[in-house]
């Protein structure tokens, strides 16, 4: 049997720059670079999301009825768009950064020779008492407590963060209101939207992709790093007792970082095919990736969902990587600048001078289906990810310290790219989206990787991007944002510049490389394939090679025909105006959110057990038991 190619038939999500689905977000990154129909219709879509304007009978209005074309959003609300998205300074809504709350321990006393004392009700009283604590009943509810020594209390304080920059979804739109979202994580509300998103952009009712696959060729593979942090999750979990409250049933469960792929299963697609959740840092979506194109390339899915969503925003996240000296501070950012007035939508500085890297939150998910089902369906296709390659540091000194396994991960890349495309099309149409964390060492340490590699294969000139220049850092999800970022360059012709730097970084390597702090246009069916690097802590490394949707239509045509691809075709014209219906609805505000709680159970009495396949309720096809020759040669 042929390999199948992992096509992708959908993707979608948010992060700082918007809506992934139809390039919105990349269109964001680039908005300089846009006609004034893509500008417009993006700056428009956002103004929605964003509750500045909203939609009634299909126009656009203000909240007291004036009806605005899309010129006059742009004209009124384009300063303020741009302004609310991308990297900028921490909102409230996340984090007071100028006064984070935190307990301050005190030791009181009283004046020498004479006890403390206080009033309390009895049930405050804590079990045991303290041994230099007496108590003396004043009623049936209160008590006087009197302290013999010196004691330690916690007290309510704040205080400034030095971090004050990250990457948040864009101001006022808050994913847990577009569905019945119960006590449910930031985390997992942005996996619910974002998988719908990605689901929608396909143009294919779900129902009919599952009908044409058997119940175990479908696959899920998300998760994120951090697991879920806020007081939904692990950290309700954690403080709740230091806090005097009460651990509530769910907070454990919903906590767990596998928790995005579970509920993408039970509440989205009512699966019951392979999922997983496999971490690698902060190369987590490439490992995701790799899992799901492995599936697909050995016959063992035609369809799988891989994804992330990380939301770490909180105040023990920054605190943890501010700890290590690995986020970009306000003092920092001062130094590098050389003013007094930080701009904070500049924190995010791959590749020039840097103080650390940027947090974001983001959800990114991408539809991979087979070839020949993704014909048969007459799905749109964006890109194909032949490979995806991981490699370890070997022995370590620092476990946050680069190491050599992504010198393997990007040679290998780039080898399995010439070996599919040829060395010209390498040398001269292909891409790097870096990793780019905006950090010292890895301007440095990954810059000279990158241009060894491309002396290796005798590349001048390579152009790099690193899209966390605009969305910033968002852990598990980051290889996403760079994934969506690459399928934009390929559909707009536009390799993003570092807009946040001035210059390229005095030590960083570019003999061979080309950084460029302007968006570069370079034409449709310019590029023919990205390489997706990333880097994790611990040594998680991750490279992938993405083929352009144009190059993967000329493989298409000389592995099926020419006849069987214009039948396609033909069927893939009504994908897309379904498609495009989808993000004309998504623009006017109206998300239709996926989320089926407690729908169409599965009977475990109603599943028909048989020799040869099992017939599940729901699904139109049996599944199959597949034949395994596999060792049959060890056995007599």
């Amino acid at each position: 049997m042929k390999s199948r190619l992992p096509v992708i038939v959908g993707f979608g999500g948010y992060n700082a720059a918007g809506r992934s689905s139809f390039h919105h977000g990349f269109r964001r990154s680039v908005i300089e670079s846009m006609d004034t129909r893509a500008r417009q219709e993006t700056l428009a879509g956002l103004a929605v999301m964003m509750k500045l304007v909203q939609v009634l009978d299909g126009t656009y209005q203000t909240a007291d009825g004036t009806a605005l074309s899309l010129a006059e959003i742009d004209s009124r609300f384009a300063e303020q768009i741009l302004a609310s998205t991308l990297v900028r300074r921490i909102e409230k809504q996340h984090l007071d950064v100028d006064a984070a709350h935190w307990h301050k321990s005190i030791s009181v006393s009283g004046a020498p020779g004479t006890p403390l004392s206080f009033i309390s009700n009895r049930k405050q009283l804590p079990e045991p008492l303290p041994a230099n604590w007496s108590v003396e009943p004043l009623n049936a509810t209160e008590v006087r407590v009197a302290l013999h020594d010196n004691c330690e209390f916690k007290v309510d304080s704040y205080r400034a963060l030095p971090v004050k920059s990250a990457g948040q979804l864009p101001t006022g739109f808050e994913p847990s209101e577009h569905y019945n979202s119960r006590f449910h994580p930031r985390g997992l509300s942005m996996a619910i939207v974002g998988v719908t998103d990605a689901l929608r952009s396909t143009g294919l009712p779900w129902q009919s992709i599952v009908d044409r696959v058997q119940p175990d060729e479908i696959a899920v593979f998300s998760s994120c790093i951090m697991s879920q942090l806020d007081e939904n999750g692990f950290g309700g979990l954690m403080q709740s007792r230091l806090k005097g409250g009460r651990v509530t049933a769910k907070q454990l469960a919903l906590g767990l970082n596998s928790m995005s792929a579970d509920f993408i299963n039970a509440y989205v697609l009512g699966s019951v095919g392979s999922t997983g959740s496999i971490t690698g840092a902060c190369a987590t979506f490439l490992y995701n990736l790799q899992k799901g194109i492995e599936q697909i390339a050995a016959g063992k899915a035609r369809v799988v969902i891989v994804g992330s969503s990380e939301a770490p925003l909180n105040q023990e996240c920054i605190e943890g990587y501010g700890a290590m000296g690995a986020l970009a501070t306000e003092d920092g950012l001062r130094q590098i600048e050389g003013k007094d007035d930080v701009d904070f939508r500049r924190a995010s500085r791959p590749f020039g001078d840097n103080c650390g890297f940027t947090l974001a939150e983001a959800c990114q998910f991408v539809v991979l289906m087979d070839d020949e089902l993704a014909l048969e369906l007459g799905a749109d296709i964006h890109g194909a990810v032949p490979d995806v390659f991981v490699n370890a540091d070997g022995f370590k000194k620092s476990i946050s310290a680069p190491g050599p396994g992504n010198y393997l991960t990007v040679a290998k890349a780039v080898a399995s790219a010439v070996q599919l495309l040829g060395i010209d099309a390498v040398r001269q149409r292909s891409f790097v989206q870096a990793h780019g964390s905006s950090t010292p060492a890895n301007r440095t340490t990954e810059s000279e990787l990158l241009d060894r590699i491309a002396a290796t294969f005798a590349i001048e000139q390579w152009p790099i991007t690193a899209a966390k220049a605009f969305v910033g850092h968002s852990l598990a999800a980051a290889s996403g944002d760079q994934l969506i970022s690459a399928l934009g360059c390929f559909k707009y012709g536009i390799i993003p510049g570092i807009k946040t730097i001035d210059a390229v970084a005095d030590d960083v390597f570019q003999q061979h490389l080309s950084i460029a702090t302007v968006d570069r246009q370079l034409g449709q069916q310019a590029l023919d394939v990205c390489f997706i690097n990333s880097k994790g802590f611990g040594g998680n490394n991750a490279s992938a090679l993405v083929l352009a949707p144009h190059v993967v239509e000329r493989m298409l045509r000389k592995r099926h025909g020419e006849a069987a691809f214009a039948a396609y075709c033909a069927r893939r014209e009504q994908t897309r105006a379904a498609a495009q219906e989808y993000d004309q609805q998504a623009l006017h505000g109206q998300l239709q959110i996926i989320y089926n709680f407690g729908h169409d159970l599965i009977d475990d009495q109603a599943i028909e057990l048989g020799t040869e396949q099992i017939k599940v309720p729901g699904f139109a096809q049996p599944l199959r038991f597949k034949q395994d020759e596999r060792y049959r040669d060890m056995l007599d």
